[in-house]
C-alpha cells in the first residue's frame, strides 16, 4: 500500500511529501491549477518514492508554473528521481534546476 502523499504551501515553496507515484497523483491532479498559484519551488526532499506518473505530475506543475509567467526549481530531489529523469532524457527545461 502507497504512503500517502501530501503537500503544503510555505510562502512560494511548495513542500511534498510521502509517495507521488500512480496510487497517490489523482487528487494532486484534480487540484493541480489551485496547488500551484503563487509557486516558484518545489522542495522534494519530503518524498519517499516518485515512479514515473509522479514524475510526469511534476512536469505538468512545472508547466503551469511557467505559463502562469513564473521560474520553477526543484529542490531535494532523490538520487532516485534525477535517474528516472536521466533514463528518459529528459531536457532540462521540463523539470528546470532540479537540485539535490
Amino acid at each position: 500500500m502507497a504512503e500517502e502523499l501530501s503537500w503544503k504551501q510555505a510562502g512560494a515553496t511548495l513542500h511534498f511529501s510521502g509517495e507521488l507515484d500512480g496510487d497517490t497523483v489523482q487528487l494532486l491532479w484534480q487540484q493541480r491549477e489551485k496547488v500551484v498559484a503563487g509557486i516558484t519551488c518545489f522542495e522534494l526532499s519530503g518524498l519517499t518514492r516518485v515512479d514515473t506518473a509522479g514524475l510526469s505530475l511534476l512536469i505538468h506543475l512545472a508547466a503551469i508554473v511557467t505559463r502562469q509567467g513564473r521560474e520553477i526549481e526543484l529542490q531535494g530531489a532523490s538520487d532516485n528521481l534525477r535517474t528516472l529523469a536521466q533514463l528518459y532524457n529528459l531536457p532540462e527545461a521540463l523539470l528546470p534546476h532540479l537540485a539535490g
